[in-house]
């Protein structure tokens, strides 16, 4: 792909290295590794636990700044950008959903999706309406004022999946998204997971070691010696 059909993509990774200090050595996690999200693709990420994956989504998701290499989103290298606007960049342009759903427990479902859009600035009112409708998209529109305490594992992922929509994002990052649902609920909340990024546009890279979902999405990496490559 040429320089600018990679800049266009929502995002890109390039040449990132990233590694820690244990005692007196270094553990490299990524050494080069390279990936391209592009609007509408949904990438499945299938790697075994300590080769890099939590760190490879920590970078793309601009929580971490890569020791070096690049994150590109919409063609703005945001990995080295000042505190301030790197927390902007996350804030509008790219969602997260986790394995567990960290929904806020005093606030009802339909504020969990609305304070976001607050922060980013946006009204009350039209937050509120937004939320609903997100939340309606989920079949949870009989939910909107339940507490998540009073809400079921597969609702409360629902909430959180809404809730990474929310500011209408480019980029939805997702770290085993089902992983602490049981497999019926897991299947339905993949389902309707899909559905949205595929309707919305946009670029999603899901962390899973369900390789049966991962089967599903359009294609699927992993993590070998710190680089990203086909998962065969």
């Amino acid at each position: 792909m040429n320089e600018v059909g990679m800049q266009a993509a929502p995002l890109v990774l390039r040449g990132l290295r990233h590694g820690y200090r244990s005692g007196d050595d270094t553990l490299q996690l990524l050494r080069g590794a390279d990936l391209t999200l592009r609007p509408g693709e949904i990438v499945a990420l299938v790697a075994p636990s300590g080769t890099g994956k939590s760190t490879l989504l920590h970078l793309a998701g601009l929580l971490e700044r890569p020791q070096e290499g690049e994150v590109l989103v919409d063609g703005r290298d945001a990995g080295r950008l000042p505190d301030r606007e790197r927390t902007a960049i996350r804030r509008h342009a790219i969602g997260f959903v986790y394995q567990f759903h960290h929904l806020l427990a005093e606030f009802t479902a339909r504020e969990n999706v609305a304070l976001p859009q607050m922060i980013g600035g946006i009204p009350r009112r039209d937050a509120r309406t937004r939320a609903d409708a997100l939340l309606g998209l989920f079949g949870l529109s009989a939910r909107l004022d339940h507490l998540p305490g009073r809400l079921s594992g597969g609702e409360q992922q629902r909430v959180a999946i809404a809730r990474a929509r929310a500011n209408r994002p480019r980029v939805l990052l997702a770290d085993e998204p089902t992983g602490n649902l049981d497999v019926a609920t897991a299947q339905v909340v993949f389902d309707e997971l899909l559905r949205v990024v595929r309707d919305q546009g946009l670029a999603a890279m899901i962390a899973t070691h369900n390789v049966e979902l991962a089967g599903r999405m359009d294609r699927i990496v992993t993590l070998r010696e710190g680089l990203i490559v086909p998962f065969a």
